[in-house]
């Protein structure tokens, strides 16, 4: 059913904005129920970050990028590094409290905000924007923070997005615009208890999955490897045959030290022996409102499959892809590029999911081994090694091929040592879902206030 709206000329907004979308009666808000002051009023400080080649390499200073936003908060899981001068540093480095907001990408991502509760050293990168509240501002930074996240922050993000083809931008005088409603100081305060506690949460998940992971390394005995790398080496002819490659980087001879290790602890078995499905997904057809997740390698990460934010497809496409459809406890893994690849995941949701073609899809046999571990153990170290010493491709493009995969050698233990990891996996997992509760409390309760026309306390 169309649906229009009527809006004269002289009800324009200052904003110098002519196109329809804009104007949509969906972004509509009341601002005559309460206390709205303007963003811009209130903040000491509104700032693009550094534009500069970033690396994984831990050499300088972690730089948040929009993908560093998860659930409200600032994330340093898989953060890159950046090298620059003190002078920069100083210039760009975060202070508690500080929030970051996402100014462009994809239109589902524009508006992705965090604050910063970490400890350390960090930048963040150009197209974040640094949002500083004045010491005398009526706000507490953790009340802004889920106010821009909730629906009356949102709608005015979207409503401020200029469009172009798959992309979305607010820059930073448009995000100064966006009115606020000023709370109750005990109200924003209680925000920020919650906030507090979803953090510590948030935390904890990942204090229990380090404890997963270094309990796996220290029974593989990760810490007797000796893996310098000489500056030369070589190889026979017929190795290089025989697997039909001729890089020097798969023949590194810390791939051997590790694949040596591994045999000697004699529970060493390739995953190609314990797994019965080996599989790349397929490229989706999307289909807004549609009822079956479609992850792709974007939503794969060592601690979590976002299903939140994943894309949707249909039950036809469903029917129609076998091939890419992922059962509880199958375990997915990012098989292409740089950055995401080897990221793994084990699938502990029973909604119907497809992987895109950049996913694989590990299917293990019953018993064999532990899903939720195989998933930890690929994610460590060993396993990362090996997804370094099996990717093929160039600069432009890198792969990892199902064939290769089932090459990776897997350290198999006990089945308890396996499910004392996965125990603490699962505890990760329900820390996670407790911080995510206590995030979306706060910002209902943010949301019922500012419905109510709740105004600031005298």
């Amino acid at each position: 059913m169309p649906v229009w709206s009527i809006v004269k000329v002289s009800e324009l907004e200052g904003a110098k904005r002519l196109d329809a979308e804009y104007y949509h009666p969906k972004y509509q808000i009341d601002f005559s129920r309460g206390s709205w002051v303007a963003l811009g009023d209130l903040v000491q400080m509104c700032q693009y970050g550094i534009s500069q080649a970033m690396t994984e390499e831990h050499i300088g200073y972690p730089i948040f990028r929009m993908d560093d936003i998860k659930n409200a908060f600032l994330v340093d899981d898989e953060v890159k590094y950046i090298q620059i001068p003190d002078s920069v540093f100083n210039k760009y480095r975060l202070e508690a409290q500080d929030i970051l907001f996402n100014r462009v990408n994809s239109e589902e991502f524009v508006g992705r905000t965090g604050i910063f509760k970490l400890s350390g050293d960090y930048v963040f990168a150009s197209y974040l924007i640094r949002v500083r509240i004045r010491p005398n501002s009526p706000l507490l930074p953790d009340y802004l923070n889920v106010f821009l996240n909730c629906a009356f922050g949102v709608k005015q993000i979207r409503k401020l997005s200029r469009r172009a083809v798959n992309q979305a931008n607010v820059n930073a005088e448009e995000l100064k615009s966006i009115r606020i409603a000023v709370l109750a100081l005990r109200e924003q305060q209680e925000v920020k208890r919650l906030c507090d506690e979803s953090f510590a949460e948030f935390e904890n998940s990942k204090s229990l999955y380090v404890q997963a992971e270094r309990m796996l390394l220290e029974a593989i005995g990760w810490d007797q490897l000796h893996l310098a790398q000489p500056k030369s080496w070589r190889m026979p002819l017929s190795r290089a045959r025989e697997i039909r490659r001729l890089d020097a980087e798969h023949f590194q001879p810390k791939y051997d030290k590790l694949v040596n290790h591994l045999v000697k602890t004699g529970r060493a078995k390739p995953l190609g022996d314990i797994a019965t499905y080996i599989k790349r997904g397929l490229q989706p057809r999307y289909v807004e409102g549609g009822n079956v997740l479609v992850i792709n390698s974007r939503y794969v990460s060592k601690r979590l499959i976002d299903t939140e934010h994943a894309e949707r497809t249909d039950e036809a496409f469903w029917h129609e892809s076998a091939r890419a459809q992922a059962r509880k406890y199958d375990v997915i893994m990012n098989s292409t590029g740089w950055g995401t690849i080897g990221r793994t995941n084990c699938v502990l949701h029973d909604q119907k999911t497809v992987v895109d073609n950049h996913v694989a899809i590990i299917r293990v046999k019953e018993g064999a081994c532990n899903p939720i571990y195989l998933a930890v153990y690929l994610n460590s170290k060993p396993g990362l090694m090996q997804t370094d010493k099996w990717l093929s491709g160039s600069s432009g493009q890198i792969e990892l091929y199902p064939s290769d995969i089932a090459r990776f050698l897997l350290y198999v233990p006990s089945a308890e040592f396996q499910q004392k990891v996965a125990h603490l996996v699962g505890q990760s997992y329900r820390a996670r879902e407790k911080a995510k509760a206590l995030l979306e409390q706060a910002k209902g309760n943010v949301e019922a206030l500012v419905e109510s026309g709740a105004r600031r306390a005298p």
